[in-house]
């Protein structure tokens, strides 16, 4: 591909750079920092969720996969907006815009499916929900999917990377 159309260049850069300093300074950006949250609390969740199935008194692990759900949901709002910040810079009609929106549809996708997961859970009280865990392990799953097509976005595009003439600096003198 050609400068010309729109896909290297500066195009390309400008992908690189931050829509606003809410997403983060050059070369470091702030949106795979907040994805760590909704993705341990809910992994965490489901940690509970196996205790819980073999623990003799479930329910503290019952409460606590249901807040590490709710806790996941907060930090996987903050992530996103923090995504879009980031998907705003992709020029359009490129395969990294295309894997980007996929990536926004997915996590979208897994916020909806946690958010039903908290609700199913606060309809079973401080009972076990089966319905609930294995809602968690399809999530999870999606979110998996999702966090590959993310990887593929930073290390084999390098969206908001820095240059390979900024990268040089942390090899240069050795």
């Amino acid at each position: 591909m050609s400068a010309t159309d729109g896909t290297t260049g500066p195009a390309m850069r400008s992908a690189k750079l931050p829509r606003t300093a809410l997403a983060g300074p050059y070369g470091h950006p702030f949106h795979p920092i907040a994805v760590t949250i909704p993705i341990g609390a809910w992994t965490a969740s489901l940690v509970f969720d196996v205790i819980a199935l073999i623990a003799d008194d479930s329910e503290p692990w019952v409460v606590g996969a249901r807040a590490l759900i709710l806790v996941g949901l907060v930090g996987a709002i903050v992530a996103a907006v923090l995504g879009l910040l980031d998907l705003s810079r992709i020029p359009a009609r490129t395969p990294a815009r295309r894997t980007a929106v996929t990536h926004g549809v997915l996590n979208g996708g897994a916020i909806a499916l946690f958010a039903v997961n908290a609700i199913v859970r606060f309809a079973a009280g401080d009972d076990f929900s089966a319905f609930g865990f294995v809602l968690s392990i399809v999530t999870l799953a999606v979110l998996g999917v999702s966090g590959w097509l993310g990887g593929k976005l930073s290390y084999r595009w390098g969206v908001r990377v820095a240059d390979e003439s900024v990268q040089r600096e942390g090899f240069a003198g050795g």
